[in-house]
């Protein structure tokens, strides 16, 4: 008896190693309070209300290394690998970086171009040489570029609990 539960309890745990990031993809089908034609939800429910550009975000940071804030933005670039991460374009004309809480779900490879609406914390982190490698790998950059990164950067990142994308 002991054997089977043993088993049992190692089937289980395999199962669950093997499962995939939560992922809630819905598409808004009528217009409400909450949800507009075409809106695509990640990670935890979240509205567009209170969404500051992200034009204003240094402006809201002041002198915080982190800071609780929901923005919108139009999305630059996404990890083509898995959607693990995505790019948004800043006012100056650069871009942040969005990765999402607990690598807990993904956003579509195709959502470059789209205005997306992030819930979540912004923070001023230093990202490694080898990060920024891997990143600039996943978003199909040339050999050349990647082997060019040498230094680590400090910059403004972003960790979204959930997302809406129109």
């Amino acid at each position: 008896m002991k054997r089977i539960f043993v088993i049992g309890a190692v089937a289980f745990l395999f199962a669950c190693g093997n499962s995939t990031p939560k992922q809630e993809n819905t598409t808004a089908t009528d217009s409400t309070a909450t949800a507009a034609v075409g809106e695509q939800f990640f990670g935890d429910k979240i509205t567009g209300e209170n969404a500051q550009p992200i034009a204003e975000l240094k402006t809201l940071m002041g002198d915080k290394t982190e800071l609780p804030v929901k923005l919108q933005a139009s999305v630059d670039a996404v990890c083509q690998k898995k959607g693990c991460w995505m790019d948004l374009k800043t006012a100056e004309g650069e871009t942040m970086r969005v990765t999402f809480k607990d690598y807990g779900f993904f956003v579509p490879k195709d959502a470059a171009g789209k205005e997306a609406i992030v819930e979540g914390v912004a923070k001023i982190e230093e990202t490694s040489v080898a990060d920024l490698k891997e990143y600039a790998k996943d978003a199909g950059k040339s050999k050349e570029e990647i082997e060019a990164i040498k230094e680590p950067k400090k910059e403004l990142v972003f960790e979204a609990s959930g997302v809406i994308l129109k």
